[in-house]
């Protein structure tokens, strides 16, 4: 009850409510995609590849949205590049890439005068989040869900079966790069909230529960996005009563959930299908 009546007392956790909410809801809805077409390294990999930008940003007093944006995208099109022109695999120019970036930021890190700043950033603290990254978020949210729900077919089908999707006359390279850059988007949206180490788990996590639960992606979506907002407010909740750094608490909120599902889903739960072969033994 006092987490409620502060809600509506203080403005910053009223922002953090919000902020957190909301990717909570993006990284579920980016997340489905990235389950689906086994992207879940290159989720992790533009999380950490958008830490220079972001040092760069600091170093030249600008939002760090634009900088993120910038590495990250650069970064994706570096791996796609490297795939298609090398014999490098995918999981092999992705670590080369991530890597680099990765690297690269710390040294910026080490350079940049703001470190107080560049550590919020690397594990996130919603609860000191400002009313400009609010409304970002808020704006990269419904470009997101926007372009999701415009494109929901094709995405549906590439996702599924590439193949065919080029048979449809689909461009799949295009679609390809284009969840690029939605999921580096939402990847530098989340920032603030669980940081550049722990954002991986937003996107993967919550979206992963909801593949336990049904085979349909637009439900997988919803659900997905509900996973995702409340591990967010649950998350929140515990940091902000227990002190504790809002990233890691709200990946944890989102592994507990994953793991009931795993556990419990009625057709894919563990526990049920022990159940099942308890019975078989017996009769």
């Amino acid at each position: 009850m006092a987490f409620l009546q502060d809600i509506f007392v203080y403005e910053f956790l009223q922002k953090a409510l919000i902020t957190s909410v909301m990717v909570g809801i993006i990284c579920g809805v980016i997340g489905s995609f990235i389950i689906l077409r086994g992207m879940a390294l290159m989720g992790d990999a533009i999380s950490h590849a958008v830490l220079p930008g972001v040092a760069i940003s600091y170093m030249l007093g600008i939002n760090y949205f634009y900088g993120a944006v910038v590495t990250g995208v650069l970064t994706a099109v570096g791996i796609g590049f490297i795939n298609q022109h090398s014999r490098i695999k995918s999981d092999a120019s992705i670590g080369i890439m991530f890597s680099a970036a990765f690297a690269l930021g710390i040294i910026l890190i080490t350079m940049a005068r703001s470190a107080t700043d560049l550590t919020q950033i690397l594990f996130g603290n919603v609860l000191s989040v400002r009313t400009s990254d609010m409304w970002l978020t808020i704006i990269v949210g419904c470009i997101v869900i926007v372009v999701v729900v415009l494109f929901f077919k094709e995405l549906l089908v590439s996702s599924f079966d590439e193949t065919m999707a080029a048979v449809y006359g689909l461009k799949t390279r295009f679609i390809h790069y284009g969840i690029m850059v939605l999921l580096t988007l939402v990847t530098v949206a989340s920032l603030q909230t669980v940081g550049v180490i722990l954002v991986v788990s937003l996107l993967v996590t919550p979206a992963s529960t909801a593949y336990l639960l049904t085979n349909r992606l637009s439900m997988m979506v919803v659900l997905s996005s509900f996973f995702g907002a409340l591990s967010a407010v649950i998350g929140l909740y515990f940091s902000f009563i227990y002190n504790l750094p809002s990233g890691p608490v709200i990946a944890l909120v989102a592994t507990v959930l994953f793991i009931l599902a795993f556990a419990f889903s009625p057709k894919q739960g563990v526990f049920w299908r022990m159940l099942k072969n308890n019975k078989r033994r017996t009769t």
